[in-house]
């Protein structure tokens, strides 16, 4: 029979990718990504916008052609105003009057800002008072930030203790560290690349968490089903039954993913891309960004993270070591495997074949489920109806 295609495999959870095994080398990828997220904050920092930088915004009618040509007149505009202002942004905005091109500019004063105003309204040949002009302070950016971190620290905390109540300590401190290095990797991807930091990107973040966590709830659901009293027997150790329970989950986790990226695609590409609307950019980009990189961290980095810390639990250690024990011990023909032929007296003289006991006392297939125990009654081997070695089986007279 042909071997079934990886997808398929991926929905019947029988995939067998080794994602603990490897978990030093995603432990080791992570904290290069972490590295290089922190030397762009430090190098490069973020390009943030007027309401963060502080600066001025101009209002100008869609009418007066494209928003390439707008762009250009206003950087004019600024050259012959002085004060050695630049264009921050430009995009085209809808609103109950019809559509405008806002143009945001870096910080000017009253006089200053008054003069490019009129000189845009003199290279377009329009009445000045059809611009409009606003001027943003860098303290309201502020307050969104300072708002937006003390949100962060109330949603962990309540994280927390959820995760506590609902699993364990070691599942919420193990959640709880994705969720961080999921944010540190989207503010490095936008550190990094230069998108533009608006309040819509900050909402953005903390809208990402929400998403996170669930992907990482999902999985530790399956780990904690996995795993429920796996110290009361030596057939799989703590880590194999965590990967295991990675495979079942990975194509519910992968569709959930694509499911939640398709519309936030639709609103980044055509909303933002189409339609030019800025603020679902702003939005759009975030959470692609974010929800994107938070599918791999829950499969890659939150559930080895749990494994990590479930074998420092003293139960844990030893139950992991009576496993591999046992099976050095039938490699060796010490032990014989449940379920396998016994060896009789007559017997004993004859050598064991190394490979079958390899084969009998190797470690279950990656991704494999563990093996149940042996059904008895009519369908396990023993004879229907009791009869046990009494010829046909009649009752007792």
């Amino acid at each position: 029979m042909a071997k079934s295609g990886l997808a398929s495999r991926l929905y019947r959870g029988e995939a067998g990718l080794d994602i603990i095994g490897r978990r030093k080398v995603w432990f080791g990828v992570a904290l290069g990504l972490i590295l290089l997220s922190v030397l762009s904050f430090g190098l490069r920092g973020f390009s943030l916008g007027i309401e963060f930088a502080g600066g001025n915004s101009f209002q100008i009618p869609a009418s007066v052609g494209t928003l390439d040509q707008t762009e250009l007149k206003v950087k004019e505009a600024l050259e012959t105003a002085g004060d050695g202002a630049e264009v921050v942004s430009t995009q085209k905005v809808g609103g109950t009057g019809g559509d405008f091109y806002e143009v945001r500019t870096s910080q000017l004063d009253t006089e200053h800002a008054n003069a490019v105003k009129a000189e845009i309204a003199d290279e377009f040949g329009i009445d000045a008072a059809t611009i409009s002009g606003n001027q943003v302070s860098e303290a309201w950016g502020s307050q969104v930030t300072s708002r937006a971190l003390l949100g962060l620290f109330v949603f962990i905390a309540v994280v927390l203790v959820y995760l506590i109540l609902r699993f364990e300590w070691r599942m919420a401190v193990a959640a709880v560290s994705s969720l961080i290095v999921n944010l540190i990797l989207t503010a490095g991807i936008y550190s990094f690349i230069g998108f533009e930091v608006t309040p819509s990107t900050v909402i953005g973040f903390l809208t990402i968490l929400g998403f996170a966590l669930y992907d990482v709830v999902v999985v530790f659901d399956k780990v904690q089903e996995n795993t429920r009293g796996i110290t009361a027997n030596n057939n799989q150790t703590y880590g194999e039954a965590a990967n295991l329970a990675i495979n079942q989950s990975l194509m519910r986790s992968l569709n959930t993913s694509v499911v939640a990226l398709l519309p936030v695609g639709g609103l980044l590409f055509i909303g933002a891309g189409l339609l030019g609307a800025g603020t679902l950019k702003d939005l759009g980009l975030v959470l692609f960004v974010g929800m994107a990189v938070a599918f791999l961290t829950s499969i890659l980095l939150a559930t080895p993270l749990l494994v990590l810390l479930k074998n420092y639990d003293p139960r844990i250690q030893a139950h992991n070591k009576r496993v591999l024990s046992r099976r050095v011990a039938i490699t060796r023909g010490e032990v014989t495997p449940k379920g396998a032929a016994s060896r009789t007296d007559e017997s004993d003289d004859e050598p064991v074949d190394p490979e079958s006991a390899e084969l009998a006392g190797a470690a279950p297939r990656v991704g494999a489920r563990p093996a149940g125990k042996r059904p008895t009654g009519a369908r396990g081997g023993r004879p229907a109806g009791g009869g046990g070695n009494r010829p046909g089986g009649g009752k007792r007279r």
